[in-house]
């Protein structure tokens, strides 16, 4: 990411910048930070069409969906199919703001290539306008890892290089989700980005330390939850087609997870104790499960080695400890156990107490 995106960041957030030490050991754009292990990703059929439920941004036909830093019609180009950067037509915008998406852009990088490190096929995917994951040639091209193609930029460098050779279409697919912040604008939860590139896995669920930024470590400020995604104008003819994405299901703030409480009884030990036996599931001869009393509390033990906790809700039915089931035991006329059903995942199985 370059100097404008630095100015726009300062002009939107009235220039508060940290001059802290980054959260690497190592300082952004380090030329000795070691480089991400060179692969050669399978072929993929592309354009990858869009689902049911995408939002198309760019379909190849016009920049409808776009505009320019100041609200303005873009000036990059259209034709066959792409929109290609102009050299100092400036960043674009979509027209819609987003918060957590799947995203996915086809970009490719010009042939024969010209120039070299960040001057090759330089541009950048800005979810939110705030956190870049890189574009640029990155096939034989030497250059910082984290600023080579699929990094979040100046922050993590991509798992592995699996670039294609300049002239040949690549694939982004990036899982983006936006911070969370408090009602007084306190960060909750880091944006969290994770990206394939070409396919490969590349950035997994890494968390941003806060908008990507050139020269500086810029912390988080509270911002809407949406915002416009953005592409970068480098000066490089890049490419893209095919840009569509998925709106995503607000993740849940962090905090306790709130369960559905069940009631629990105390049972006597003599109570626990009628339970207690081998039981053989109806149709199955060999399947035999058994119940033991261990202390003030009874196990199940399922398939020989699977012990699961039974936790009372009644004098005769039980909650498994840690998954969504249950045993209902049924008792007889003279309140001998016979027999229980065993409740799970829409399943029943029934199970005879052997004598």
């Amino acid at each position: 990411m370059k100097l404008l995106v630095l100015f726009v960041f300062l002009a939107t957030f009235s220039g508060r910048l940290a001059f802290s030490q980054s959260p690497s050991q190592w300082k952004a754009h380090d030329m000795t930070r070691p480089k991400p292990p060179i692969i050669k990703p399978a072929d993929q059929k592309l354009p990858i069409p869009p689902p049911s439920d995408a939002i198309v941004l760019f379909d190849g036909r016009d920049l409808s969906q776009w505009r320019g830093e100041d609200g303005s019609a873009s000036k990059w180009i259209v034709a066959n199919g792409y929109m290609e950067s102009v050299k100092g037509s400036g960043y674009i915008f979509t027209r819609q703001t987003f918060g957590d998406v799947q995203l996915h852009l086809e970009w490719v990088a010009p042939t024969p290539p010209m120039g070299k490190s960040q001057g090759r096929g330089n541009s950048g995917v800005f979810p939110m306008g705030l956190y870049e994951i890189q574009v640029l040639d990155s096939y034989q091209n030497e250059t910082y890892a984290d600023g080579q193609a699929a990094a979040v930029y100046g922050q993590y460098p991509p798992l592995v290089n699996a670039s294609r050779p300049p002239g040949e279409w690549q694939s982004y697919d990036i899982v983006f989700r936006r911070p969370r912040f408090s009602r007084t604008g306190s960060l909750l939860q880091p944006a969290r980005i994770t990206v394939l590139h070409n396919g490969v896995l590349v950035q997994d669920k890494v968390e941003v330390w806060g908008p990507t930024n050139w020269l500086q470590h810029a912390p988080y400020t509270a911002h809407p939850d949406k915002l416009p995604l953005s592409l970068q104008d480098h000066g490089n003819p890049v490419r893209f087609r095919n840009i569509w994405l998925r709106e995503l299901p607000e993740a849940s703030e962090p905090g306790p997870v709130q369960t559905k409480a069940e009631p629990v009884v105390v049972l006597k030990t003599a109570q626990l104790d009628r339970f207690v036996g081998k039981y053989r599931r109806e149709g199955e001869s060999n399947e035999i499960y058994e119940i033991k009393r261990d202390g003030q509390k009874l196990v199940a033990s399922f398939s020989g080695s699977v012990q699961v906790e039974l936790v009372p809700s009644s004098e005769r039915e039980f909650q498994l400890r840690w998954t969504a089931g249950k045993l209902v035991f049924n008792v007889g006329a003279e309140g001998t156990v016979t027999s229980f059903t065993f409740h799970l995942g829409g399943e029943e199985r029934i199970a005879q107490r052997i004598p």
